[in-house]
């Protein structure tokens, strides 16, 4: 039988490439773990995040590396430099050395083998030593709800194939009743008997006693802010052709992560009844007194947006982000608007008048009371993992 007196411990390996969305889900799941009695490291191998600590796991930060775009074309460096041999090698050791420090009783790997193949250098090296180990680790692929396939031959066949033979079950953060793994990555299909769908992972309930900051405003967001200036210029304009929002406040948060000089060219653009600020921490709140929320479709932005629908009722106009090759947050949006949840503005429709006219709808529609998706993810999470550890 398991000894429950001991303190299980988690590692948890998370790269974020562009904005810090997969870094945010891993931190809010590091809460209810830490919250749950287990001790997680968590590895981060993006941007430094400064409010990372605050989740309470141990952080390890990894020489940091992002996408030098939004199509992902190549891989830098803290520097601006691409990544080459030298650094790989650098990295990899440094990996395995929080690794065997860490000694975890189970390892949580975020998107891989789904996605990240560029950091197989490192990772299929930690997963080796996690299955080399004499008393082996749990091994566990934490994914959001969505994968896009890659569209070069053989790759997901490469990405089942390393699923079966590495880990042991695939968690992933989503509802099968409101989207299945599938629908996007149909050959998920072959991994049915080590998916295990969490629910949705959000960052808690947010407390309506906390302030009233944007009440009866509409609030534009695009989450870490590395994309999402044209929804952002949009919001600028659209106010004025609002019918039902056309006297309210609207306030713009520009993130963290957007490109320099950014907030200040938003700011100086910005007309009567437009506010334009920083990203704000107490965001969650300001959506349950919102006119409504316009956002991207982003996983943490949505769950968010979702808890604030379930407590208030907030309409919200999701515009996502989309490329030839990103089709993440479209199908997530696509999936909020035929559940009644959200009104959908496609990225190639975006514009001021029809960004008005979504807002009009949206805030029409409010008293709609739609069935809202799974979204006890985070506690869900916790409990299977220590079941699973406890035998």
């Amino acid at each position: 039988m398991a000894d429950k007196t001991i303190r299980k411990r988690i590692m948890f390996y998370v790269q974020h490439l562009l904005g810090i969305g997969h870094l945010e889900r891993a931190l809010r799941l590091s809460r209810y773990l830490q919250d749950a009695g287990l001790d997680v490291t968590l590895v981060s191998g993006g941007k430094p995040y400064p409010h990372a600590a605050a989740h309470g796991a141990k952080i390890i930060q990894l020489a940091p590396a992002r996408a030098a775009d939004a199509d992902f074309s190549a891989l830098l460096d803290s520097a601006g430099n691409p990544i080459d041999d030298v650094w790989r090698a650098q990295r990899q050791q440094a990996l395995l050395r929080a690794f065997d420090d860490c000694a975890p009783h189970a390892l949580l790997v975020e998107m891989f083998p789904f996605g990240r193949r560029q950091f197989s250098f490192e990772l299929l090296p930690l997963l080796q030593a996690a299955r080399a180990r004499p008393s082996a680790p749990l091994v566990l692929c934490s994914v959001r709800d969505i994968l896009i396939p890659s569209g070069k031959s053989g790759r997901s066949e490469e990405a089942i194939a390393r699923a079966r033979e590495l880990f042991d079950h695939i968690l992933v953060h989503g509802d099968a009743d409101f989207l299945r793994l599938e629908e996007s990555y149909p050959a998920a299909t072959a991994l049915s008997e080590k998916i295990i769908y969490t629910g949705y992972v959000t960052a808690g309930t947010p407390r309506a006693d906390t302030g009233y900051a944007g009440s009866n405003e509409v609030t534009i967001s695009a989450g870490g802010g590395a994309v999402g200036e044209a929804l952002l210029l949009s919001a600028l304009q659209a106010r004025a052709r609002s019918v039902q929002a056309g006297n309210k406040v609207w306030r713009i948060l520009v993130g963290a992560n957007a490109p320099e000089g950014q907030l200040q060219t938003l700011k100086d653009g910005a007309p009567e009844g437009v506010i334009v600020e920083a990203a704000r921490p107490d965001f969650p709140q300001m959506l349950l007194h919102c006119a409504c929320s316009v956002s991207q479709g982003g996983y943490n932005t949505v769950m968010d947006i979702l808890q604030a629908k379930a407590a208030a009722h907030t309409p919200a106009v999701i515009v996502p982000f989309a490329t030839a090759r990103e089709r993440e947050q479209t199908i997530r949006a696509e999936a909020l608007a035929r559940a009644g949840l959200a009104i959908l503005l496609p990225q190639a429709q975006l514009g001021p008048a029809a960004l008005a006219a979504a807002v009009d709808q949206a805030i029409l529609q409010k008293n709609l009371s739609p069935r809202l998706p799974d979204l006890n993810g985070g506690p869900a999470t916790a409990r299977i993992l220590r079941e699973k550890l406890h035998g």
